[in-house]
């Protein structure tokens, strides 16, 4: 049978690409991110938040709240993940860190899945490479590897992938599942059992992620995908009918589970037919998915004989192009457009993957020089403002970081310097490595993409570090307040302020936070600035005094008002 593949690589471009390096750049992304920074606004502080009102029992489990809100994001597991992480670590674990520890996993496992996912569909015999006369093409087990090595390196290399994959909420949580279930998915047919109980613990910690529908229309999809597969494989094993009910039951197991648990929440908001908002969308798209999406896209070109040939596309090509298109669905419909794209990653970097056996020379050359120019650019601006932070020379990005970050004292820390500089010998060894003469690999396009992605994002935080603490937590904002309420009072009324910032003075302040609708005698009042007009409903404003305003030194937007309560002279 003909699949009408383009691929044409020989056994010589399936090299393996070392372990201990692969191992390590996977090190280098996932840790920096979840070691020694304080917990930002606003996903983060806020999940945070749900995290330690359930590990001290302060809120339900099946309904988590906080000072009487629910979370924006109706999920459950995450929270729990925190939570119980939390409970169970050492005294001498700042609970931050620890809840942040199930989620370094998370994000361990998401790479491994699309690994593993990309793996899988390579075996297939539509993916696999022409056949030549006199033998010599790549073998299918080094062709597979090759093609998931790449596509791992492709998942790394997206730009929207790093901050958001390493905060504590649950659009990690999303992404982990979704890519246990496109690797269960592409496995299904090698693996069925093992495939079955990956599939069923994705597509049910999805659901419990907030994501039910997602769930849903992920397993009725692979489902359908794979009882149309009309593969050489799917005929051979003649199962594929158990193997598409099979996941048609799961789903239905977890829709199931979704309404017991009341997890169904239907928030959709269409884009306005307005030029901003599009253009708002389509600069989410360009830059989120870098590089993945174009190398994407010249998949579907390639390989398009196998979309157009009259049935279904093959599987290397259908399981991908559907999670795309739902997470795609999912960004173009939900108020959070940034976390429903990030669970398209995995698939696109898949998609991006089986690019690279018909990359042409030209085209790899263009990927190689941009990324060089731009990382390196990136790691070199990096640099120049944190040595204008440590030395005040060039004035003029230490005069910018004065001004955007008020207040801020830089440090020094020798460790975090010295990985840095390692990081910036390894980037520049990398360089000299890819430019030098060697064995072509078609992995080797993607090699500086990830890397540089791992620079910038390891220089961030390592060198900016502290900067970043001061701009992006509420911190500074939590401090300044508890010097004006003389430290520690014993409670506070809050009114208008948002979950990030109740979070936040629970946490940073260890205060016991009220809602203004109690007749408690707390000595304090914290009120957003936004929330002011409706002050005069909720309390008896001759019981409180304006006492100070207080703004985040780092956010002109953030204001706080603090009153004091009027202490009765009567008996």
């Amino acid at each position: 049978m003909s699949y009408l593949t383009p691929a044409i690589v020989t056994q010589g471009a399936v090299r393996r690409l070392p372990r201990l390096a692969l191992l390590l750049l996977c090190i280098a992304y996932v840790i920096p991110g979840f070691v020694g920074r304080e917990p930002w606004k606003y996903a983060d502080i806020t999940s945070f938040g749900y995290m330690l009102e359930l590990a001290r029992g302060a809120t339900d489990w099946l309904s988590p709240q906080m000072l009487g809100l629910a979370p924006e994001v109706d999920a459950l597991l995450p929270y729990w993940l925190g939570a119980w992480a939390v409970q169970i670590a050492p005294s001498w674990m700042a609970p931050d860190f620890a809840a942040r520890i199930p989620f370094g996993l998370l994000l361990t496992l998401a790479l491994s899945s699309t690994w593993y996912g990309t793996y899988c569909l390579a075996r297939t015999p539509e993916a696999q490479p022409v056949a030549f006369a006199f033998g010599g093409e790549a073998s299918p087990t080094d062709y597979a590897r090759a093609l998931a090595d790449g596509g791992l390196l492709a998942f790394i290399a997206c730009l929207g992938l790093a901050q958001l994959s390493h905060e504590t909420s649950p659009a990690l949580a999303q992404l982990c599942f979704s890519a246990l279930i496109f690797s269960a998915l592409a496995a299904l047919s090698h693996r069925p059992l093992a495939s079955a109980v990956i599939g069923s613990i994705g597509l049910s910690g999805l659901a419990l992620s907030g994501a039910p529908s997602i769930a849903v229309l992920l397993g009725i999809g692979g489902s359908l995908i794979h009882l149309l597969d009309r593969s050489t494989a799917a005929d051979i094993t003649s199962h594929k009918y158990k193997r598409a009910a099979g996941i048609a039951l799961v789903t239905l197991c977890v829709a199931a589970m979704s309404t017991a648990l009341e997890l169904w929440r239907w928030r959709i908001e269409l884009p306005q037919a307005n030029w901003i908002e599009w253009r708002s969308l389509g600069r989410l798209f360009l830059w989120f998915t870098w590089p993945a999406w174009p190398l994407a896209l010249w998949t579907l070109w390639q390989w398009r004989r196998q979309l157009i040939r009259g049935d279904i596309p093959s599987l290397h090509l259908s399981i991908p192009l559907w999670f795309t298109a739902v997470a795609i669905s999912a960004t173009l419909t939900t108020a959070s457009a940034d976390r429903s794209l990030l669970m398209s990653l995995p698939a696109l970097a898949a998609l991006a993957a089986f690019s690279l056996p018909t990359l042409k020379r030209s085209v790899a050359a263009l990927v190689d020089w941009f990324t060089l120019i731009f990382f390196s650019g990136c790691a070199f601006i990096i640099w120049i403002i944190w040595l204008a932070m440590q030395t005040g020379v060039p004035a003029r990005p230490a005069a910018n970081v004065a001004r955007l970050a008020p207040g801020f004292e830089p440090s020094f820390s020798l460790s975090l310097f010295i990985i840095a500089l390692a990081a910036t010998s390894a980037w520049a060894w990398l360089v000299m490595w890819r430019v030098g003469r060697h064995r072509a690999a078609i992995w080797k396009s993607l090699v500086l993409p990830a890397g540089g992605a791992t620079l910038c994002w390891l220089l961030l935080m390592t060198l900016w570090l502290p900067l970043l603490d001061f701009a992006r937590s509420n911190a500074p904002l939590v401090w300044r307040t508890m010097v004006v309420m003389k430290h520690q009072p014993p409670c506070v009324v809050a009114h208008g302020l948002n979950r990030s910032q109740i979070a936040a003075f629970t946490f940073h302040g260890k205060l016991v936070m009220k809602p203004t609708d109690l007749g408690n005698t707390c000595p304090w009042l914290i009120v957003d600035k936004d929330a002011l007009a409706t002050l005069p409903t909720v309390i008896k404003s001759a019981d409180w005094v304006s006492h100070s305003a207080i703004r985040h030194p780092a956010d002109r937007n953030e204001d706080l008002l603090i009153y004091q309560r009027v202490i009765s002279s009567e008996p």
